[in-house]
């Protein structure tokens, strides 16, 4: 079966180069019709300019596709309604949106200023928060959507150096989480892609020959798959080098302790109980981890 894309259009946000750069290139040699949106900045956010993304878009009409460039901030509410607009003017619908906005500033958490930690906060959860709320509606008017959150192994393991960018990709999975459910019944599904790519944020922070082994279009298949037409939902999507894994957060069976003064101490004494994965579940919503916690009460109560 081929992936194709032909009358869908997807906008890619932080498209001008690395990964989103590849993003789009892939869903337009596939026929979609891109919105390619880059604020032109700096890895840390600074400046800005709207040529890295006409640089993509020449690639793309060259190729012969259909793109158009857009410079919003994804921080910016009122300009990311203004690039949905421009998408639905242009081509009368979104079916797609990559969320591959982003930026550093790493520090260790006693040394990162709070200011830097809330600004990249803001650009990748309520980057994607904004990029979502704006194409929502749409999507769901129009029975047929599909959303890419660009989550990270920082957020899921955790990264030193990295406390804020790790908390806004955790973040982006809780949102994916409740947006996946909220979404289904029109048909839009969301997932996450927690890539491992070679990109402007990555220099210098690995050897050459892993950096070229972590080519940005090894990751693309990925975000092709979470895309497309019979793309999965609520999945987390990892991929680099061509490797393809999916993350889970899961519930272990747990123990009932009970309730009382030593409690603690007890809860001490099985910890590993408690811990252990055996028998593991991937809950179908947040509800099914006081599903779980009740039914293993009213069972310890029947015993009783």
């Amino acid at each position: 079966m081929t992936i194709d894309f032909k009358g869908r259009v997807a906008i890619v946000t932080g498209a001008g180069g690395g990964l989103g750069r590849q993003h789009a290139l892939a869903l337009a040699a596939r026929g979609a019709k891109v919105v390619v949106n880059d604020l032109g900045g700096a890895v840390d956010g600074s400046g800005g300019s709207v040529s890295a993304a006409q640089a993509v878009v020449d690639e793309i009409v060259k190729a012969g596709g259909e793109a158009i460039a857009n410079g919003a901030s994804v921080t910016d509410f009122e300009a990311v309604q203004a690039m949905v607009r421009q998408a639905v003017d242009t081509w009368g619908r979104v079916d797609i949106l990559v969320n591959n906005a982003g930026i550093l500033r790493d520090k260790s958490f006693a040394k990162l200023d709070l200011a830097d930690f809330r600004l990249v906060v803001d650009v990748h959860l309520m980057g994607a928060v904004h990029c979502t709320k704006a194409v929502w509606p749409i999507m769901n008017e129009q029975k047929y959507g599909r959303i890419v959150m660009t989550t990270s192994s920082s957020g899921l393991y955790g990264n030193f150096g990295q406390s804020n960018y790790g908390a806004a990709k955790l973040a982006l999975v809780g949102l994916m989480q409740t947006l996946s459910l909220e979404g289904a019944k029109n048909d839009v599904r969301v997932n996450c892609l927690a890539p491992t790519a070679a990109t402007r944020m990555t220099e210098g922070l690995m050897p050459q020959e892993v950096l070229d082994a972590l080519r940005p279009d090894a990751v693309v298949p990925a975000m092709l798959v979470l895309a497309a037409q019979d793309a999965p939902n609520r999945t987390i999507l990892c991929a680099g080098a061509g490797t393809f894994e999916a993350a889970h957060i899961t519930l272990t069976q747990g123990v009932h302790i009970g309730l009382g003064a030593d409690a603690p101490e007890r809860l001490a004494a099985h910890l590993a109980d408690v811990t252990e994965r055996a028998g593991e579940q991937v809950p179908a919503s947040g509800a099914a981890q006081g599903a779980n916690e009740v039914g293993k009460a009213m069972g310890a109560l029947r015993r009783a």
